[in-house]
């Protein structure tokens, strides 16, 4: 027999109290005392009890609330809790949520022409989008931890950056040239980690990613050091520029020339380079390597006996990924028009994996929402500077608790037997398989 959980209205208050009391710990640096800069340049502190206790008050009153729910619910299946239209319902949605999504995005710069700062954020959005998808090949299909991914983004940056300002050359010409600088680089990464698994393969990767990052910093004759690189030129529609010149996109087609233009040239490169990787995601996936990074992510061992070579796998699985993150990299230096090394820390790819993480691993469509969510999120609490990391955290804890898979956990298999089959007499002893 199973012990029986405790109801008593002592035992609730005891894990509220609990509850309250560890957020009393954690909140009181993070809200409870604040450092500001005073009038002489010294550091002053600046306590805010109250909304420390209304915090405190918060979390209790949940707690309150969270176990007494678990009680009235109890330990019922989720068939019994989700009802089969709401069942069926979702599974609609989930049906047509990836089509209206793509279409949505499609019309995003016809239906915002005019609110450039929406079309940034959904250039913003769709370079996370697509970061997300080549890490999710290496993390998501592979099982290898990488949290040094932001390497592969400096990396294709930089290669576009350095070409076409000292060379020249049009960012067409340094696009695939990027993309297969960073997959030189995702090999030279693989060799040193084929022996390593878990938490070694994800600090040996961090340590990589820091190693790309005080390179760029301390070679100033190549990289400009921490001055990084300007005058990165902007990409052009088949040679013709997008500006007010005569040799322009808007003249030669007799149209008003206007700045949102090229803004929206730079939304759909993005839209279609993003694609790109999910439809090479998708076709890598039902082939033989596809086959073999599920293989190595669910069984290591297994995969060796099969006869794979996990050398193989492991290393097209981090040049795929570091290729798909040097062409968001290539993008992101002719957006900006200028990098440095301080856009490619380690927060990045903290964040990307927490967007590969959250939305699913393996998952495409939840990587997106994940990204949708997180980048378009943060921007929603852009007002609540002081809070927005301590709600964001908060929700990724819940999701985590909620769905310890991702918003789409997906770890089905590829190719699988819809049925068993029977085996031949001749092809066993025993006789009928």
């Amino acid at each position: 027999m199973t012990a029986k959980p405790a109801t008593g209205i002592p035992s609730l208050l005891k894990t509220a109290f609990v509850n309250a009391l560890i957020a009393l710990v954690l909140f009181s640096l993070m809200v409870g005392i604040r450092t500001e800069a005073g009038s002489d340049g010294q550091l002053t502190y600046v306590t805010r009890f109250g909304e420390l206790a209304s915090l405190v008050a918060i979390v209790f009153g949940g707690s309150i609330v969270i176990e007494l729910l678990r009680q009235w619910i109890g330990p019922t299946g989720t068939e019994k809790l989700v009802p089969p239209a709401i069942q069926s319902g979702m599974s609609f949605v989930g049906r047509y949520l990836a089509p209206a999504l793509l279409i949505f995005t499609l019309l995003v710069p016809v239906i915002f022409y005019d609110q450039r700062y929406i079309l940034d954020l959904g250039i913003l959005v769709l370079t996370y989008v697509m970061l997300g998808w080549g890490l999710n090949v290496v993390v998501g299909l592979a099982g290898l931890l990488d949290l040094g991914y932001v390497a592969f983004y400096a990396v294709g940056a930089y290669s576009y950056a350095l070409l076409a300002t000292n060379f020249g050359w049009s960012f067409w010409v340094c696009l695939p040239l990027a993309g297969i600088l960073a997959a030189f680089w995702g090999v030279l990464l693989g060799f040193p980690v084929l022996r390593l698994r878990g938490d070694y393969l994800a600090i040996v990767t961090l340590a990589f990613g820091e190693i790309i990052r005080l390179v760029i910093i301390n070679w100033q004759e190549l990289t400009g050091g921490p001055n990084g690189v300007t005058g990165i030129p902007r990409p052009s529609f088949f040679g013709i520029p997008l500006d007010n010149s005569d040799d322009g996109l808007a003249a030669r087609l007799g149209i008003e020339y206007s700045a949102t233009h090229r803004i929206v040239f730079l939304f759909y490169v993005i839209l279609a380079l993003a694609l790109l990787t999910n439809w090479v995601t998708i076709r890598l996936r039902r082939l033989p390597i596809g086959r073999a990074w599920e293989a190595l992510r669910e069984d290591e061992v297994a995969c060796r006996a099969l006869g794979i070579n996990t050398t193989t796998t492991k290393l097209t699985a981090f040049a795929t990924g570091a290729m798909f993150g040097g062409f968001a990299g290539a993008f992101f230096a002719t957006r900006q028009g200028f990098i440095s090394p301080e856009s490619f820390t380690f927060q990045e790819s903290a964040l990307v994996l927490a967007i590969v993480v959250l939305g699913g691993m393996g998952s495409q469509l939840g990587v997106a929402l994940a990204a949708l969510t997180m980048i378009g999120g943060f921007e929603l609490f852009r007002g609540l500077e002081t809070y927005r990391m301590l709600v964001f955290g908060m929700a990724m804890v819940l999701i985590m608790i909620w769905r310890p898979r991702g918003l789409i956990g997906h770890r089905a298999p590829t190719v699988y037997l819809t049925k068993a089959q029977a085996i031949s007499s001749d092809l066993v002893k025993e006789g009928h398989g």
